[in-house]
């Protein structure tokens, strides 16, 4: 197995390398340090974050500057303050046993004047982000005209980020005849461009496939429905007791809501975005890097400083506007050889993009399930019991032991147990116990693959959905209890929102019509209409031919506000001074709405519904059309 040494480092360098830990080069440094150290070339590097590319560029040029001169000699561009900070550090860590090194960090937020006297000092190395270099150039300074080695770190993402014009005016005021080398994740067209302008038959190093995803990271996704976003992240959080994670969201705002709302609810967060002033930034990431923070949520642009290796989790709480930047989210965890987990909350409409997420990321995503309220109590009482038994005993609780065993004495060995699991394990249950399946509405409906003869099938409209806990399961369970029929028998059925459709057989239709005349269920009237004579059409219910039965129920909260009479064999008409009501939260104010003045007879129209109701609750109806 290849060395350090292999790679031609000089003593002072291997001595760093050894004083660090490191034992033998990751793939990017074994491909990319013997030829940055043995050519005067231009290089772009393709790699993963978290592969090791700071040290595969570093090394090489701490190794052939001059330190007896004090000319600038190399420059480093970075995207972020925390990354051009993390590059600095590390370069000094890597130089610690080189006499007469200097580097020095130039960012924004802090003092231009006292950055500016580090470099005259004489900076051999300077780490920059381009926007507070321009800046020095422009007010001249810094000197960058006797470079010899420049670097784009992270350079997709500067790109991303705007820098286009900062970069190319800053490599402008550099030597033709310098050293360009070039790191990224991604291989984009922006990139491309920039290899192009201003680097000379660049040698390519690619680690893994280009764009890929590193393979230390694992991919999973969750399907939920919009509203139950934030409580699956919250079972995803529950269901891993030593999670350490990064949560990605796409604005500043909903990254602080995210933050605030899981702060509130027990957990150890902080938010990472653009509003927060430098300092506060700084405050979060140390909290992070010490684990006081457990799950830091933040924006793509503020997370491009985040070099942590032990994150066990990125979070897609929602995916990027870019697909492209999935690759640098899941590049947050999975570093240093670590392996790591990047989960994708989706909706059902989003999950479309899983597919074009697997083909730049060349590896497959997972579909999984939202654990049950049940399934991470069972985690949590055994994670508790292992930290119990794992937990080395403090000796300075010897002298409180006495007491604290007279209090106790009377409880059995099984009932201490008992009791001291339940301490923690009470408040995931409490919370849990009757949580709701968050994938059940999700779940293939069986009943699809039956085929039926679209001539022999009556397809209903009821007015409960989801909004009323109900899923295709429980909701085809009701009907077979209610209408006492077989299990098969009811079939196709589609759960919305706020209503849902089902299917019978035609022999059932005269059952299920007459069991749902004014029917009740905890003092709500439940509606029960034809919409269509075909198993799943998508035209508007009732086409020419099909009969429907419409009720209009008092029925309080959910139910029709004025009653009107409706014929089996005719279409229920409305007089347009009525109101009807179609909120079903119990909790919200009532709302009301004015129907249609008049509406299509069933005789080769069909029939017109009013718009749905955009209110919280609601159960309008619209028209399938």
């Amino acid at each position: 197995m290849t060395t350090f040494h292999d790679l031609g480092l000089n003593e002072a360098l291997l001595e760093a390398v050894k004083d660090m830990g490191f034992e033998h080069p990751s793939e990017v440094q074994e491909k990319t340090i013997p030829i940055l150290l043995e050519k005067e070339t231009d290089v772009v590097s393709l790699a993963q974050t978290g592969t090791g590319k700071t040290a595969a560029f570093g090394f090489p040029m701490l190794q052939k500057i001059d330190l007896k001169s004090r000319t600038t000699q190399g420059l480093i561009l970075s995207p972020t303050r925390e990354l051009c900070l993390q590059i600095t550090q590390e370069l000094k860590n890597y130089s610690k046993h080189m006499k007469g090194i200097n580097v020095v960090a130039i960012y924004g937020g802090a003092s231009i004047t006292d950055q500016a006297k580090a470099v005259k000092k004489g900076a051999q190395i300077l780490v920059a982000t381009p926007g507070r270099m321009q800046d020095m150039i422009r007010r001249k300074l810094v000197n960058v005209s006797k470079i010899e080695y420049c670097v784009l770190d992270e350079a997709d993402e500067m790109l991303n980020m705007g820098f286009f014009e900062d970069i190319t005016e800053i490599l402008s005021h550099t030597p033709d005849d310098k050293s360009t080398w070039l790191f990224s994740a991604t291989m984009p067209k922006e990139v491309s461009v920039i290899a192009k302008k201003f680097m000379y038959n660049p040698e390519e190093i690619t680690v893994g496939s280009k764009n890929a995803g590193t393979k230390n990271v694992s991919h999973e996704y969750y399907k939920v429905s919009g509203r139950d976003r934030y409580p699956a992240l919250r079972r995803l959080a529950d269901a891993h007791p030593d999670i350490f994670s990064v949560i990605f969201c796409r604005t500043k705002r909903d990254t602080q809501n995210v933050a605030e709302k899981l702060i509130e609810d027990g957990y150890s967060a902080g938010a990472l975005h653009g509003d927060l002033s430098q300092n506060q930034r700084d405050m979060v990431m140390k909290s992070f890097r010490n684990k006081q923070i457990q799950m830091l949520v933040a924006t793509d642009v503020a997370a491009r400083g985040i070099d942590v290796d032990n994150v066990t989790h990125v979070i897609n709480y929602q995916l990027p506007d870019e697909i492209e930047t999935y690759t640098h989210r899941s590049g947050r965890t999975g570093r240093a050889g670590n392996q790591g987990v990047s989960m994708i909350i989706v909706t059902q409409s989003e999950s479309r993009k899983i597919r074009t997420i697997e083909k730049i990321i060349q590896a497959k995503i997972e579909l999984k399930k939202i654990p049950t309220g049940i399934e991470i109590c069972e985690t949590q009482l055994y994670s508790l019991a292992q930290k119990i038994k794992n937990t080395e005993v403090n000796k300075e609780i010897f002298n409180y032991l006495p007491k604290v065993e007279s209090e106790l004495n009377e409880l059995t060995k099984e009932e201490l147990i008992q009791r001291l699991v339940s301490v923690e394990f009470a408040r995931f249950h409490n919370y849990y116990k009757k949580a709701k399946d968050l994938n059940s509405k999700f779940e293939d409906n069986p009943s699809e693959g039956v085929k039926h003869n679209k001539k022999d099938t009556t397809r209903y409209f009821i007015n409960v959905g989801e909004r009323d806990d109900y899923n295709w399961t429980k909701l085809k369970d009701f009907l077979k209890e209610t209408l006492e029929i077989g299990k098969d028998d009811v079939f196709h059925v589609d759960v919305m929102e706020s209503f849902s459709f089902f299917n019978t057989h035609n022999s059932f239709r005269e059952k299920v019509l007459e069991k749902f005349t004014d029917f009740q269920l905890n003092e709500r009237y439940i509606n029960v209409e034809v919409s269509e004579k075909g198993p799943r059409g998508r035209g508007g219910r009732g086409n020419s031919g099909s009969k429907r039965r419409s009720y209009n129920k008092d029925g309080g909260s959910g139910g029709y506000k004025k009653k009107f009479k409706g014929s089996r064999d005719s279409v229920g008409s409305y007089d347009k001074n009525k109101r009807r009501s179609f909120d079903n939260n119990p909790d919200s104010k009532k709302k009301e709405r004015n129907t249609s003045s008049s509406r299509r007879s069933h005789s080769g129209a069909k029939s017109s519904y009013g718009p749905k109701a955009n209110k919280p609750g609601g159960f309008g109806r619209r028209s399938r059309s």
